[in-house]
């Protein structure tokens, strides 16, 4: 039952405002691709919350959590593992990287070059890694929660096309408000310390089990046939966008279901509105796009473009919501 996506939901947000402040959005987006059996890449500047984030959610779901630094010298093996010789038995044994474990930090995902940042996309989209020949499944649930800092940063490479359209959603963490940032401050003349955030007293406030559970309410979501026709016009418009080298794939197209699914479940729905697709659309499509040099020089960017774009798709008339 959606009700019961709903009170998870909010158990996880109400854990995560324990600790985050003004994350409303960003924490709106883990959940999506958490419920929806995604991943989720955060963007942001420095200092804005992205590593406490993901660490604080994995307290919460109380699952084997992992953190994986990335680095400009990190290998592949590094991340998915290898095999070792074992002297007293004389073989060779595949010894598992850190990718084997149900929620994963990719932190600074851009700092290492793509070789290694190949090494994820068979475990962000199959589920399991190959050692040697030999397929490793993953836990379930499996999520990968990648960070990186905006690209035209020094010291960082920008995700090959074919990783970004792996992360079901994008979010973007932005400065505070200044209310939201003097409640920051007030926590921390309190004592709150973000670097030692295990030890605040968060417990879990869900099991395994019960995440599965939600997943599968939310695939089970109704989405009707109008809809779905509208979000293939969207998909489909902009890849008949002058204005975009790049438009949304099918896998792209698949998301934004899967997406608008998970925001009906959240909002103790079964079955997804017009407001539930434009409401994820910029997180799950956007970060999908590659702009034309020409509007890059008139200033656009892909969520202006993308905007538009929402706009001029008319939204099937048989379907009930108030569509802002």
């Amino acid at each position: 039952m959606t009700t019961a996506v709903r009170t998870l939901a909010e158990r996880v947000t109400s854990g995560l405002a324990t600790v985050l402040v003004g994350a409303e959005r960003s924490a709106f987006g883990l959940q999506l691709a958490l419920f929806g059996r995604g991943h989720v890449l955060i963007e942001g500047v420095p200092g804005t919350g992205k590593t406490l984030l993901v660490r604080t959610l994995a307290l919460l779901l109380g699952l084997e959590f992992r953190r994986i630094q990335f680095t400009p010298d990190l290998m592949p093996a590094d991340v998915v593992g290898t095999t070792v010789f074992n002297p007293k038995t004389t073989e060779f044994v595949t010894r598992p990287g850190p990718i084997v474990a149900n929620i994963i930090l990719a932190d600074e995902i851009n700092r290492t070059p793509p070789k290694t940042q190949s090494a994820l996309l068979e475990a962000m989209e199959e589920g399991r890694v190959t050692i040697d020949g030999v397929p490793i499944a993953l836990p379930t649930p499996f999520m990968l929660c990648a960070t990186q800092n905006p690209i035209e940063y020094e010291g960082t490479y920008p995700l090959p096309e074919a990783q970004l359209d792996r992360f079901m959603v994008k979010v973007s963490p932005t400065y505070p408000d200044r209310s939201q940032e003097l409640m920051l401050l007030a926590r921390g003349a309190a004592g709150f310390d973000a670097h030692d955030v295990e030890r605040s007293g968060i417990a879990a406030v869900t099991t395994a089990a019960e995440l599965i559970g939600a997943q599968a309410t939310v695939r089970a979501v109704h989405v009707a046939e109008s809809l779905r026709a509208y979000m293939l016009d969207v998909v489909a418009a902009t890849r008949a966008s002058q204005q975009l080298a790049l438009g949304a794939s099918p896998r792209a197209g698949l998301s934004l279901l899967v997406a608008a699914q998970a925001a009906a479940a959240i909002d103790g729905r079964d079955f997804v509105t017009p407001d539930d697709v434009k409401g994820v659309a910029q997180i799950v499509l956007a970060h999908r796009l590659i702009v034309r040099a020409h509007a890059e020089i008139e200033g656009l960017s892909a969520s202006e473009i993308l905007d538009g774009i929402l706009r001029a798709v008319p939204v099937p008339r048989d379907a009930t919501a108030v569509v802002s």
